[in-house]
């Protein structure tokens, strides 16, 4: 595909896949009936379409274009091409924050507080790895000091899990762990949306400086890039998109690390290029893993979080097999 019409077909394929969301579901709706439902009045159509699904396609879509965003400032901030949000353990550090405020009854699935605990549990992994490993560390001390953050993160979810008085509140922490748009209403949308668009906010604005990043620290301060302040941006952005992230959909990942593998053959490796495109395939793919959770025959929906772990895992792996040559110079 020409680089010029990749953005207008990804844009394309996030419509088209954002109509199919509309339609598939226990009821399915056809897609131009569903287009209808969310302008007219169609009875039980338009309140299925409205209240049911519109809700779970706009945080897919939400969620999965921050996802894609951060998965390409990432992997351009450490010039890396496994870097994602779980290198600092920020995905299970929301988890445990978030559990921590249900846990103790400071607040309802539905509160505020709920995403500034994740935001705050995102943002002290990040904080801690970076004390930990320091701020030169390489790429392996940084998976090492990220890995052990999040299995310690991972622990405190497993222990209040545990502890639970409720056997109705661990059901529901668990099930909300695994990942799933399935029973978001729109209070959801509301609840995320100011936190994902400070996130943007906050990783385009690194955008500019990620190309210059790209030639290597001394390089970039030769050119008046702040390193310090893009720094900030990205793993700000990083932490306040996760943390909303898990807090109203649970933990979902790889969708950051795929998406821009995905775009970088038709954009090459400049991570300023990358990151828009990313986003958009982001979008993309968590649509189209909402849809498949939903057509695959089951007793019960299965969880996106699971399904996205199963298609992640092996692509990680493979971007291991096919660059290791280049991973074992960068960890040298």
């Amino acid at each position: 595909m020409p680089r010029n019409l990749l953005i207008p077909g990804l844009v394309i394929l996030i419509a088209i896949l954002a109509v199919a969301s509309l339609a598939i579901g226990p009821a399915p709706i056809s897609p131009l009936t569903a287009i209808r439902a969310l302008f007219v009045d169609l009875g039980s159509a338009s309140i299925v379409v409205r209240e049911i699904r519109l809700p779970r396609t706009l945080l897919a879509l939400m969620i999965g274009w921050i996802f894609g965003l951060t998965g390409a400032a990432l992997q351009g901030l450490l010039r890396n091409p496994l870097a994602d949000t779980a290198v600092f353990g920020a995905p299970q550090a929301a988890a445990l924050g978030a559990v921590i405020v249900l846990y103790f009854g400071f607040a309802g699935a539905l509160s505020w507080l709920l995403p500034v605990a994740a935001i705050v549990g995102a943002l002290a992994s990040i904080a801690l790895v970076v004390a930990v490993a320091g701020r030169s560390a390489t790429i392996v001390v940084l998976v090492l000091a990220g890995l052990a953050i999040g299995s310690l993160a991972g622990a405190g979810t497993s222990l209040a899990i545990s502890l639970s008085p409720n056997p109705f509140a661990v059901t529901e922490i668990v099930f909300w762990l695994l990942g799933s748009f399935e029973d978001r209403s729109i209070v959801h949308v509301w609840l995320a949306a100011p936190f994902l668009l400070v996130a943007m906010l906050l990783l385009l604005a690194a955008m500019p400086g990620l190309r210059a990043l790209s030639l290597g620290e001394d390089t970039a301060r030769s050119l008046g890039i702040n390193t310090d302040r893009l720094r900030f941006l990205i793993v700000g952005g990083a932490a306040i998109g996760t943390g909303a992230s898990v807090a109203v959909a649970g933990s979902i990942g790889f969708v950051g690390l795929v998406a821009p593998h995905l775009i970088r053959p038709f954009v090459g490796y400049d991570p300023a290029r990358t990151m828009v495109p990313s986003g958009l395939a982001g979008a993309a793919l968590l649509l189209a893993a909402d849809c498949a959770v939903r057509l695959i025959p089951s007793s019960g929906e299965i969880k996106i979080g699971v399904l996205t772990a199963l298609l992640g895992v092996p692509f990680f792996l493979w971007v291991i097999a096919r660059r290791k040559a280049e991973l074992s110079e960068t960890a040298a």
